[in-house]
């Protein structure tokens, strides 16, 4: 028996915005606190939203703090204004960062402190307070799945919370606000998704349910992923990046991911690398190493994308992470030694990955310290 998991309302498609204020009328909510980041706030995106917000509710209150990678004091530190303001709804404005951000707030608005009690699968006891996700950027998925991610300062680690109570109540994908994403950041934010859709393709977790979208996903984004990169004007590439996201999330909601993440989350915690850029790096790499576990499921994944195949099962088993080198150096997206990440480093980094969580979900499983290493070198 398998289970699939899709707690959100959607609302897609250029203009979704536009159903903003009726999608409030629906709450009781009084006073709604957007949370962004500055450079959401200074593209001028905060302020659409802010208009829409306004139409609905008179009394609103934007913080515009968020950084990359969110911390467990971020987390504390916008609780505390939060509840100054007396905030009864959430809207989340931006990438994976601000949404996970909302995510953990709302959480800790409804259960005790401190933030970190809940990393782990269903630790959370109370349903936060309620959250509509716009996203400004296709890759993390965040808006529609119930992972937050977070650094713990302390500790130096990413870690994630999953549970369904923090999944938003309402998505609003609307391509038009990606318009302005530099490309170096559409390049990262898609290739996280793409790893999403590869990871959760191959999970021991995975269902027909879940490699369904997985598998369709990955179709989306690899056709118009270069094509949202090369020209960030082209909406009906943006539009499909969206879909393609959201069609992936809903696989790895339900799948997990694997050992990709596992190193993205260690180069994240240490070195501050964007997330979508650290699983980039090292993506290829992993497809590799995991090829002769599931090698049939890599030569699907290549067939799907219409790769050239040898007929050799296990030269084909390699054709996906062959094509994404490719595409990771189409997109320009820096290497680990491009991003500050040295050799002397890859020591510390194995052993720290060994402890992730997320491991267990890996294809390939027994992996060892030499194995990490292994790829990390390659990735230099």
């Amino acid at each position: 028996m398998n289970r699939f998991y899709a707690g959100s309302e959607i609302v897609f498609g250029q203009g979704a915005l536009d159903a903003l204020p009726g999608l409030l009328s629906e709450y009781r909510a009084r006073r709604v606190m957007i949370i962004c980041d500055p450079g959401v706030r200074a593209a001028g995106i905060a302020e659409l939203v802010i208009e829409q917000v306004r139409r609905q509710i008179a009394h609103v209150f934007v913080f515009d703090g968020v950084a990359p990678n969110p911390t467990n004091a971020l987390v504390e530190q916008t609780v505390t204004q939060a509840k100054e303001f007396a905030a009864d709804l959430f809207v989340a404005v931006g990438g994976g960062s601000g949404i996970d951000l909302a995510k953990a707030v709302s959480l800790r608005m409804t259960n005790p402190g401190p933030i970190g009690r809940y990393g782990g699968m269903g630790l959370v006891e109370k349903a936060g307070l309620p959250l509509i996700a716009v996203p400004t950027t296709a890759g993390t998925s965040s808006e529609i799945t119930n992972v937050c991610a977070l650094i713990d300062q302390e500790t130096v680690t990413k870690y994630v919370i999953i549970d369904n109570k923090i999944t938003p109540d309402r998505v609003i994908l609307d391509p038009l606000l990606t318009k302005s994403l530099p490309p170096s950041v559409t390049a990262a934010t898609g290739m996280d998704a793409i790893t999403h859709a590869i990871e959760s393709f191959v999970s021991n977790m995975a269902t027909p349910l879940t490699e369904y979208h997985s598998l369709r996903g990955l179709q989306v984004l690899y056709k118009n992923l270069p094509l949202a990169y090369e020209d960030g004007g082209d909406l009906a590439a943006r539009e499909q990046m969206m879909l393609g996201c959201a069609i992936v999330g809903f696989g790895f909601l339900n799948a997990n991911l694997g050992l990709v993440h596992g190193i993205a989350h260690t180069l994240s915690a240490h070195f501050g690398l964007a997330h979508g850029a650290a699983n980039a790096a090292v993506l290829p790499y992993v497809l590799a190493f995991n090829a002769p576990t599931c090698g049939e499921k890599m030569i699907d994944m290549a067939k799907a994308l219409g790769l050239p195949l040898s007929g050799d099962k296990g030269r084909d088993s390699l054709a996906l992470s062959e094509e994404m080198e490719r595409l990771v150096r189409r997109l320009n997206i820096p290497s680990l030694s491009q991003s500050g990440v040295l050799e002397k480093d890859f020591d510390m980094l194995a052993e720290c990955v060994l402890r992730e969580p997320v491991l267990q979900f890996n294809p390939r499983q027994a992996i060892k310290k030499g194995d990490v290493l292994a790829i990390l070198r390659r990735a230099l």
